[in-house]
């Protein structure tokens, strides 16, 4: 009788296991209070380092889409690897990450959760917009 049980425990140890290595980055996303909407749909592989917080991921090419937020269109884009390094409600680090501003593209190098706030950093400035603009991944128009 006790072999089956510890049969049983081990079975129900392995699959609670796998569910929790079995996320996707808009997962590890949410666990750090973040919206899911930082990053777009067609992720197609990601590695994250929770020791260090390290994440990046891959999408099949270049993801250009555009954010509607208070009536104004802003255009982000995406490279094919792109990551940060994650902590709870922040981006720092971030590459491969960038939004059109007037003619010139500005790469992001942090974003920040500040209350119903997303705060995305630049070298040349700082941009807040409401987190309920970035609820839903986007889709890529390119």
């Amino acid at each position: 009788m006790a072999p089956k049980h510890l049969l049983a425990a081990a079975v129900l140890v392995a699959t609670i296991l796998h569910a929790a290595t079995a996320t996707t980055v808009y997962d590890v996303l949410q666990q750090n209070n973040l919206p899911r909407g930082l990053v777009p749909q067609g992720v197609q592989s990601y590695t994250y380092q929770q020791s260090d917080g390290h994440l990046e991921a891959k999408l099949a090419g270049q993801c250009d889409f555009f954010v509607s937020i208070a009536g104004k269109q802003f255009k982000f884009r995406f490279f094919p690897t792109f990551g940060a390094v994650i902590k709870p409600s922040s981006l720092t680090e971030v590459y491969g990450v960038s939004f059109q501003a007037e003619f010139a593209w500005i790469g992001i190098s942090q974003v920040k959760l500040d209350g119903d706030q997303l705060t995305f950093q630049t070298p040349e400035f700082t941009q807040s917009f409401p987190v309920g603009g970035f609820a839903v991944s986007p889709i890529c128009n390119s």
